[in-house]
C-alpha cells in the first residue's frame, strides 16, 4: 500500500496514478498513453521534443509488433537515453538513474553499484541495460506489459526498507526532471551512503514538499583496479606488465575511461 503523510514527503502525485499497461485488446489510444508513460518514466520526466521521439519503435508498439517492455529497451538503448544520462555523467550516477528508470527503484548497497560498473566495463552498454530489463526483478515487477513506475514508493514484498529512504535523494519531485538539477545534476547521490551502508534519511525542507536527502560531497569508498598495460601503437609485446590504482568512487567512471582509451584491459574491481 501507499504510504501515509505522501502530500508532506512531496509524493501525493503518485496517490492516484494506477499502472500503465497495455490489457487485451487495447486500441489506439491505449498505446498513446503506454508510449507516453514509457518517455516519461525512462527519460525521467524530462522534456521530449517531436524530433527526438522514437518513431519507428512507437509504430512497432502501436501495431503490436514489440510488447511495452520492448518499447522500454529502445528507448533505454537510444542515443537519447544516452545523451540524457550517459555521456555527461559520472558513471554512478547513470546507474542510480538506471535502477530508477528501470527498476523503479534506488540502489539499495554499493555491491549492485560495482556489479554494474563491472559489466559496462567488460559488456558494454547495451548488455548492462539489458541486465536490468531481463532480470527476475523486471519480469516480477512489470512483466511485457506494464510501464516501470516508482516501486520505491511503496511497500512490497521483495523491496527492501532501506530502498525506500534512498529513493528520496533520486526523487526531486514531480514537476521536475532527471536533468534540471543545477550543476550537481551529472554528479551521484548516493556515494556516501551506499559506501557505508547507512540509511539516507528523508528531509522535506522548508516545508515545500521539496526532497533531499544527506549530500554525496562527502568522500566515500575507495576501490582498487588491477589492469594489464597496452601495447602503446604496433609494436608487439611480449610480456604485459600489470598495475593496480586506488580510486575514489566518484572518479571511478573517469579513471575507467583513460584505461580503457589507453588499450589496458581491467582485470578486477575491489573495494580497497
Amino acid at each position: 500500500m501507499a504510504i501515509t503523510a505522501a502530500s508532506r514527503l512531496g509524493i501525493s502525485a503518485f496517490d492516484d496514478t494506477s499502472m500503465v499497461e497495455l490489457r487485451p485488446h487495447w486500441d489506439k489510444e491505449d498505446a498513446v498513453r503506454a508510449i507516453a508513460a514509457v518517455y516519461r518514466q525512462v527519460l525521467g520526466n524530462d522534456h521530449l521534443m517531436n524530433s527526438e521521439r522514437l518513431t519507428s519503435a512507437e509504430s512497432l508498439l502501436a501495431n503490436g509488433s514489440i510488447t511495452v517492455r520492448e518499447f522500454v529497451r529502445a528507448v533505454a538503448k537510444s542515443e537519447l537515453y544516452k545523451s540524457k544520462f550517459f555521456y555527461n555523467n559520472y558513471h554512478p550516477r547513470t546507474i542510480e538513474l538506471n535502477f530508477k528508470h528501470l527498476l523503479g527503484r534506488a540502489p539499495y548497497d554499493e555491491t549492485e553499484i560495482v556489479e554494474h560498473l563491472d559489466l559496462y566495463q567488460n559488456q558494454g552498454f547495451e548488455a548492462d541495460i539489458d541486465s536490468y530489463i531481463d532480470s527476475e526483478e523486471y519480469v516480477q515487477s512489470f512483466g511485457e506489459h506494464i510501464v516501470p513506475f516508482y516501486r520505491g514508493f511503496s511497500t512490497q514484498p521483495g523491496q527492501k526498507t532501506v530502498g525506500f529512504t534512498r529513493m528520496f535523494q533520486l526523487y526531486q519531485g514531480y514537476a521536475t526532471s532527471d536533468r534540471a538539477q543545477g550543476s550537481t545534476a551529472g554528479n551521484p547521490r548516493l556515494t556516501y551512503d551506499l559506501a557505508r551502508n547507512a540509511v539516507t534519511p528523508v528531509r522535506s525542507p522548508g516545508g515545500n514538499g521539496s526532497l533531499s536527502g544527506t549530500t554525496t560531497t562527502e568522500r566515500g569508498a575507495l576501490y582498487r583496479v588491477r589492469v594489464t598495460k597496452g601495447s602503446k601503437g604496433r609494436t608487439p609485446q611480449i610480456r604485459r606488465s600489470m598495475e593496480e590504482y586506488v580510486v575514489p568512487y566518484e572518479r571511478l567512471t573517469v579513471t575507467l575511461q583513460k584505461l580503457n582509451k589507453q588499450g589496458s584491459r581491467i582485470l578486477s574491481l575491489t573495494e580497497a
